[in-house]
């Protein structure tokens, strides 16, 4: 497996670890606000991509310093690999977390109960039946919806995640989705940053960021169907 780019260390990315950051090349989706523009293109963040065997030999060296791994992307899921190399990076110790935009409910549930991962993050980037043609083209709602099952079955600890962009986002779409996740353990409102994106145009002549006020006004709509919300 070759990984796209490597954060040595994030305090913020594994609830309660310090982690380093393996993020894979290429994606399904095509989320224009994607802060990761080079990645879901496919490419290297860079100038070269890590192979597997440079990823374990870092890790190798951080036995002690680190706490956990997260694979993030792109999208890890479209990696043919990607079982393999969890367990690998688990058998040196590493507990891991994936994020995942849950467009692939098979490979998430084998993950899962191969005991690939330890946490799982999945992004919900609005309304699972108007994806197309803003975030995916073909993106079925069903894979969404299981993926979110699953994931909520599962004996892990997870988290879904929105980042709150216009129109992506409303009230009446922040309830939808909360109605979808009800009683999940975490919901977290993610707020748009805007710096760099994969499609600038979309943003061209469109004010996109939600207010504090907008995501407060979300979070106490949230706040009603899932256990715990917050706004990050």
């Amino acid at each position: 497996m070759v990984f796209g780019g490597l954060q040595k260390h994030s305090l913020i990315d594994y609830p309660g670890k310090l982690c380093c950051v393996l993020f894979t090349s290429g994606c399904n989706f095509d989320c224009p606000y994607c802060h990761n523009p080079e990645l879901a293109k496919g490419h290297a963040q860079q100038p070269f991509p890590l192979k597997e065997k440079n990823i374990y030999e870092f890790l190798a060296l951080r036995k002690g310093f680190l706490d956990g791994v997260v694979i993030s992307g792109g999208e890890p899921t479209l990696h043919k690999d990607i079982s393999s190399t969890c367990r690998n990076i688990r058998g040196m110790g590493y507990p891991i977390k994936l994020d995942t935009n849950g467009s692939r409910p098979k490979i998430l549930k084998q993950l899962i109960d191969e005991g690939c991962v330890d946490y799982i993050a999945m992004d919900i980037k609005t309304d699972p039946f108007a994806y197309s043609p803003l975030i995916a083209i073909d993106c079925k709602p069903e894979s969404i919806l299981t993926s979110i099952k699953i994931i909520m079955e599962s004996n892990i600890p997870y988290e879904f995640r929105t980042t709150c962009i216009k129109p992506l986002v409303s009230s009446g779409i922040i309830e939808r989705i909360a109605k979808l996740i009800q009683g999940a353990h975490l919901y977290a409102l993610q707020r748009f940053q805007g710096e760099k994106v994969l499609h600038p145009e979309f943003f061209k002549d469109r004010d996109s960021r939600t207010s504090s006020h907008d995501l407060m006004r979300f979070q106490s709509i949230a706040s009603r169907w899932v256990r715990s919300c917050i706004v990050r």
